[in-house]
């Protein structure tokens, strides 16, 4: 079951609404069971086709309710507005390839989740909401942004799952020194992946990705990471991942 409802973001949108969406697993409310949670970035794109940006969702909800997973997914929209999104899902200032600077306001986004988000879930939910039974995931940015929430944010996630992240920000140089620099709360689970046919979008996507796998082990992070055979940026490829990530954060 997917509940649909209207949320601000002040710090960002002020009053301006978009769409929360949390995922009910089968059976629940039946007991008083609690659930372990995972927070979702791009939420229109998790469950319903004719919601998602594309034309092509995750199917997210499909297989959660066919493998019957226990597991709480609680997901926002993304701000649709010119590169809005882009702002909002990254932690840094960058320049964008059009040449547009774009402002990082992820630290704003993330404040809001772990400040006023999750505690709306955890009262509203029958969660399990400490950090051991707390992930986080997305692709793209959002693989960025779940990357940045396990280095800044890990009091409150121990694990996350990042698809495609876009580490080819700044020639590959920006996101780095995050991840070099974060002493991550352990134990810390991550699982990061890239599709063999998406090398080609961005040059310094192959070399960065390779450095994040190399700084991630270093820093004693439970790392999966795949190169997914045939893989592409795009949904259709992110679905089929669904059970590589929920295997390998112990989700499933």
């Amino acid at each position: 079951m997917i509940e649909r409802f209207k949320i601000t973001i002040p710090p960002l949108t002020k009053d301006k609404e978009r769409t929360a969406y949390v995922y009910l697993p089968a059976g629940y409310g039946e007991t008083d069971r609690r659930y372990p949670v995972m927070y979702m970035f791009d939420g229109h794109n998790l469950f319903s086709d004719g919601e998602a940006t594309y034309g092509k969702s995750w199917g997210l909800s499909k297989f959660l309710d066919e493998n019957r997973v226990p597991l709480i997914i609680a997901a926002v929209e993304c701000n649709h507005e010119g590169n809005s999104r882009l702002s909002e899902y990254s932690p840094v200032d960058f320049t964008f390839k059009d040449g547009e600077k774009i402002k990082g306001n992820g630290k704003k986004y993330m404040d809001w989740l772990v400040g006023s988000f999750k505690p709306f879930v955890d009262e509203n939910c029958l969660t399990l909401p400490d950090r051991e039974h707390t992930a986080i995931g997305g692709s793209s940015m959002g693989g960025l942004m779940t990357l940045y929430a396990l280095c800044r944010y890990g009091k409150y996630f121990s694990k996350g799952a990042a698809l495609s992240p876009s580490l080819w920000m700044g020639g590959g140089s920006t996101v780095q020194p995050i991840l070099e620099k974060s002493k991550f709360n352990l134990p810390a689970y991550i699982y990061m992946d890239y599709g063999s046919k998406e090398f080609a979008n961005h040059s310094a996507q192959k070399t960065a990705f390779c450095q994040a796998v190399s700084t991630l082990v270093q820093k004693d992070v439970i790392l999966t990471a795949r190169i997914v055979d045939g893989g592409t940026h795009c949904e259709a490829s992110w679905e089929r991942q669904i059970p590589h990530f929920l295997t390998a954060l112990n989700l499933i």
